[in-house]
């Protein structure tokens, strides 16, 4: 008896695949096993029907909506501000859109400062030994979740040119926030590398 080689796979010839055994479970719970039986899809430049109800369940009755009086839509604020032509939605160009979120910042950040009486904002990226208020919005570092060990304030343009530091916020008592959100801080920040959060200040 000789022996046999082995079949070597490569890109050119690759080594059949094992087809799925009909025992296995991924067949008996696969989404075709559990729903209606439908037209199979076909493919997208053959198809037609489009907005055929092909499976339904329970009672469907097209609600019918009806008003009563006219009304009329008027236009708030300042004429440039408006929309008056039509307006390609997510087509802003990225600078355009950072331009508007840096002066919204700047916006409630002067809310802000009136509102509990700030002195004036201070870099996040400074050391401070003493208690600053600083103005940003929250951040997180990375893809996860919000929480205690993950939140980052990414300063404002004016006072800290867009950087960002970590926050312990372990001597806070109470605290609700959100990505995005615009808050002043008041903290110490000994080493320049993480700040540690005493008041929050929210809009």
């Amino acid at each position: 008896q000789g022996s046999q080689k082995r079949s070597n796979s490569t890109p050119e010839t690759p080594r059949p695949k094992r087809a799925l055994s009909s025992r296995s479970p991924y067949g008996l719970f696969s989404p075709g096993s559990i729903s209606p039986s439908v037209t199979p899809s076909q493919k997208y430049s053959s198809r037609g029907g489009r907005g055929e109800v092909v499976a339904s369940f329970g009672p469907v009755q097209g609600p019918a909506w009806s008003g009563r009086g006219g009304c009329a839509v008027k236009l708030f604020g300042c004429p440039k501000e408006n929309l008056t032509k039509p307006y390609k939605f997510m087509f802003q160009r990225a600078l355009d859109v950072r331009e508007a979120l840096a002066g919204r910042v700047e916006e409630l950040g002067e809310v802000l400062q009136r509102h509990h009486g700030l002195d004036g904002f201070t870099s996040v990226a400074l050391p401070a030994q003493e208690p600053v208020t600083v103005l940003g919005q929250i951040s997180c570092d990375g893809n996860g979740k919000l929480n205690a060990k993950s939140v980052l304030l990414v300063g404002d343009r004016e006072h800290s040119g867009g950087a960002q530091v970590p926050l312990d916020l372990s001597e806070l008592p109470e605290y609700s926030l959100f990505p995005g959100q615009v808050v002043a801080l008041e903290g110490t920040n000994s080493t320049g590398g993480r700040m540690v959060v005493s008041k929050l200040y929210e809009v």
